[in-house]
């Protein structure tokens, strides 16, 4: 299952992407924005992250006009590991090493047909594991450091913070 959504600048895009996951017969699910309508992109973020975080979707994917502001939101989400992707080699790179299950791709500075690559490479790329397992470790390591108040102030004072 892919979950996906955009806020209205990465709108058009996200409708053309749905039209290729439907052709490609992968299951989705859409969480909006509905329209080109102005909206606020962290909460389209947030609940593709959510669907993420809790396994409802495998993957996510996230569109606004640059992909960053989305991937800053869902990366706020434990468990999440959002990278965004502006060409097929980053899309691997970010699977492949870094194990990321959510993919932000900036709706001004990709095609169309760029967007549909880029998603097949992040798909079909699986994470390597190996030395990058202990790199992704580390990552969950100082998440759950951080986003517990006790431990992220005792663990920031032991690291020098």
């Amino acid at each position: 299952m892919i979950v996906i959504g955009s806020d209205h600048g990465g709108y058009k895009l996200k409708e053309e992407i749905k039209k290729y996951l439907k052709e490609a017969g992968l299951e989705y699910e859409d969480v909006g924005a509905p329209s080109e309508e102005s909206v606020n992109y962290p909460d389209f973020a947030a609940k593709v992250a959510k669907r993420v975080q809790d396994k409802k979707a495998e993957t996510g994917i996230l569109i606004c006009r640059s992909g960053i502001g989305m991937s800053i939101v869902a990366n706020k989400f434990r468990g999440v590991r959002c990278a965004p992707c502006y060409n097929e080699t980053i899309a691997k790179f970010a699977k492949m090493h870094n194990n990321a299950n959510v993919l932000a791709l900036g709706a001004d500075y990709v095609s169309v047909n760029d967007a549909i690559c880029i998603i097949r490479m992040f798909l079909a790329t699986s994470f390597e594991g190996g030395r990058h397992n202990e790199r992704v470790k580390l990552i969950s390591d100082i998440e759950d450091e951080n986003m517990n108040e006790r431990g992220r102030n005792l663990q920031w004072q032991k690291r020098g913070f």
